[in-house]
């Protein structure tokens, strides 16, 4: 028998590939003449309705006189504004995160003694099963912690003996497991791949049922398990900022077709990470971190605003960086004035480069914000405004709070575990109800209302 290479590419694949590409590929004028959709937007950037959700709320323009106005965004979870509760969150200085998972999955704000009685239950399901990380997260070690983790995650079936059942109280039992255990296997899968192909020590930190998310995210994540308060609390607002986004992105409208199906809670979350992993959702922020990161390595002075403007002139035109012909982190697809996870994340940026030392780094992502916008108004022909998306900043973020490049992606899906997990049961509830093929929001607006104020 010939040996072979597992991942070798052979002339043969190049000549098949060929033939692939050669009688595989639709002319462009074809969508428009047919009025085909290609994914979630329609040929002028606009969504595509194909459902209803009362999950969240994207607010990005008016309509006056009959004509479509970009406007400041704003982001509405339950009806809540998100940089509302943010705000309410830092003024009474606790963590946030364990609220918006009740709020996204129940419908309503929790008043303290419910959740003090959510968070519990998070924690008793914060444990994996016996051997787990032995038998499952150290074997065959991955490179990429988004494949640890679906492979995780529909690993946990064999586990679940109602796995297949589908009722709404077993799948919320199920989503609840998987929001508490989500950290755990994105860290541990890290401390795995880092000990077995990079010879570090392997750390395998026991999570804190007292302790909130993004406080166990840290401390199992470290050595010394130790993190600052700002650290955590920064943290904990990227998992608010990141648990929901509408039913119409490209992970959660995943979560609606293959929940539609009938299918079980693990396939559909391990193929909504299979969405969130690509480089044009969830893996942007990745990109953003890379992209300045060779600026600062290309530009002899990446403090004059002439060689910043150059490079993202360079950029564009496919002569920098990746030579992809895009500015990282810049401009959304619904979005056009602002971004208000973005607006959120700056002001804490700002903080927190100041306690790491890093306000030239600030300076830096401040300059390419303000120019970026200018400079693709001129090299490019728009539909409509460009701003910053929250990629662009919070990838600095984790980078500042010393979380590694591989666990960027799985902190998205950390949080939007949340999202994805009150979408599939929207879907459930709903099935059969209405034809339902994300998504037009149709639930009320609600004012934000401190926890100490709720009944």
């Amino acid at each position: 028998m010939m040996n072979r290479v597992f991942s070798e590419i052979t002339p043969e694949i190049i000549e098949y590939s060929e033939l692939c590409v050669k009688n595989s590929t639709i002319e462009p004028e074809l969508y428009k003449k047919f009025k085909v959709n290609r994914g979630l937007r329609d040929l002028d950037g606009n969504g595509v309705l194909t459902g209803l959700t009362e999950i969240s709320e994207i607010q990005a323009y008016i309509f006056e006189d009959g004509k479509k106005i970009g406007t400041e965004g704003k982001l509405f979870y339950r009806g809540v504004d998100v940089e509302a509760m943010v705000d309410g969150f830092v003024k009474e200085k606790r963590f946030g995160f364990e609220e918006v998972v009740y709020l996204l999955l129940f419908g309503s704000q929790p008043n303290s003694d419910e959740l003090e009685r959510f968070t519990t239950v998070l924690g008793n399901y914060r444990s994996l099963p016996t051997s787990f990380v032995r038998d499952i997260i150290m074997k065959a070690p991955s490179s990429d912690m988004m494949n640890t983790l679906a492979r995780s995650v529909l690993t946990l079936f064999s586990y679940d003996d109602k796995a297949s059942d589908v009722s709404i109280p077993n799948v919320l039992r199920q989503s609840l497991e998987l929001i508490a255990l989500f950290p755990l296997l994105a860290v541990y899968g890290y401390q795995t791949y880092k000990h077995y192909h990079d010879d570090q020590s392997l750390f395998i930190h026991q999570p804190q049922p007292h302790l909130s998310t993004a406080e166990n995210i840290l401390y199992i994540l470290r050595p010394d398990s130790r993190y600052t308060e700002l650290e955590a609390r920064i943290l904990d607002i990227a998992l608010v900022l990141h648990a929901e986004h509408g039913g119409g992105n490209n992970s959660t409208f995943t979560t609606h077709v293959v929940s539609s199906s009938g299918t079980d809670t693990y396939s559909v979350i391990a193929a909504s990470l299979g969405s969130l992993k690509g480089p044009k959702h969830g893996g942007a922020n990745i990109k953003v971190v890379e992209m300045f990161e060779d600026m600062k390595k290309t530009l002899d002075d990446w403090t004059d605003e002439k060689q910043v403007r150059q490079y993202l002139v360079d950029l564009l035109n496919k002569r920098a960086f990746d030579n992809a012909g895009l500015i990282y982190g810049m401009g959304h697809a619904i979005y056009s004035v602002s971004d208000p996870r973005a607006n959120v994340f700056k002001g804490f940026v700002k903080s927190l480069s100041e306690e790491k030392g890093l306000h030239d780094e600030f300076e830096l992502y401040s300059m390419v914000e303000r120019l970026a916008p200018e400079v693709i108004g001129e090299e490019r022909k728009i539909y409509k405004g460009v701003s910053a998306n929250v990629d662009f900043y919070s990838g600095f973020v984790y980078s500042m709070l010393g979380l590694p490049l591989e666990l960027f992606t799985p902190i998205f899906a950390i949080a939007r575990i949340a999202g994805w997990s009150a979408h599939r049961l929207e879907e459930l509830i709903n099935a059969g109800k209405i034809i339902r093929p994300a998504y037009m929001h149709v639930s009320e607006r609600r004012d934000y209302e401190p926890l100490n104020k709720r009944q």
